[in-house]
């Protein structure tokens, strides 16, 4: 198999058949053996319905329904689990991204980089409510991972297998699996795309996602960094504190014994006996998550790192 266009849906009824219409003509334009995997997360509409229609005239269709609505994140896992393809697709439902743009990523997979990604221009969204914050989040996250990109939303993405294969999703982090993978020594490449208004339905996003992405970058920058070191972070900060404790510590010691004055009703006092206690607290938090990352990866025998080739002979 050498392509899977792995596709979350959520009520995108009135999308589906367009958007599947376009997506073969697409597909068959390349010349490949190619998959369809769409993904539907729950929906209560009508779409499974025509899912199943569009499944009996199609082989190259596979649809997986989840009994509830899980999320994208479970949506795009559920699809590479299942995916065949030397190269993953992945795209939105509501025909927002084109799939004659497919043909420019996989010309990028062909220079030789493992991930491309799609960078909506123009992007056809309300420019408060989506634009702005999306721009704000994609500088954030560039910052934060060093992996720059200025479309982190966008789902019309390509990933050779062995990237998808080895990147463990849970909770929202699908819009980050660039920089995730970037652990991995791959090469990421970002593409000009095609951005078209919604025709049918409605967005499920908005501005209450923002806090959810801060939170998640949160998770993916301990991951990228202190993953398999979290006495590193815990520790230091820890150290840091119980040192400045001390030192505040010494201080009043002397103002009591050598100048003769009282300290009790100090406010210094508290703070130095306060860093100290938290001090103590987190250098024990770093060494409980040392012992729970040996016995995560002794465990289950996952490495800590990821080889390109080996030359044997």
């Amino acid at each position: 198999m050498d392509l899977s266009v792995v596709i979350p849906l959520y009520n995108e009824e009135e999308n589906l058949v367009p958007l599947y219409e376009q997506l073969k003509a697409a597909l068959e334009g390349t010349g490949r053996e190619y998959e369809i995997i769409i993904v539907d997360d729950g929906s209560t509409d009508g779409s499974f319905e025509v899912l199943k229609r569009l499944h009996q005239d199609d082989g190259h269709l596979k649809v997986i329904r989840f009994r509830r609505n899980f999320g994208q994140t479970a949506a795009f896992a559920a699809g590479f689990d299942c995916s065949q393809g030397q190269v993953v697709i992945t795209m939105d439902a509501d025909l927002q991204n084109d799939p004659a743009d497919i043909p420019l990523l996989l010309e990028k997979i062909e220079e030789g980089h493992d991930v491309v990604s799609g960078w909506r221009l123009p992007r056809q969204d309300p420019f408060l409510t989506r634009r702005l914050p999306s721009m704000l989040a994609n500088w954030l996250i560039s910052q934060v991972t060093g992996v720059h990109l200025h479309d982190y939303g966008c789902s019309l993405k390509a990933y050779r297998r062995e990237v998808v294969k080895n990147v463990q999703l849970y909770g929202e982090l699908h819009r980050f699996i660039p920089a995730i993978a970037n652990w991995m020594g791959v090469s990421v490449a970002e593409v000009p795309v095609r951005h078209y208004p919604r025709r049918f339905g409605r967005s499920k996003y908005g501005l209450s996602r923002a806090s959810r992405v801060l939170l998640d970058l949160l998770t993916v920058r301990f991951l990228l960094s202190y993953s398999t070191r979290p006495i590193h972070i815990f520790g230091g900060v820890g150290l840091i504190s119980f040192v400045v404790g001390i030192g505040l510590g010494g201080y009043l010691s002397f103002v009591k014994f050598a100048l003769g004055q009282e300290i009790a009703d100090r406010p210094l006092l508290l703070l130095a006996i306060l860093l100290m206690v938290l001090g103590v607290q987190l250098i024990s938090i770093g060494l409980l998550g040392a012992l729970v990352v040996r016995t995560y990866y002794e465990a289950l025998g996952k490495p800590i790192y990821v080889v390109r080739e080996v030359l044997d002979e």
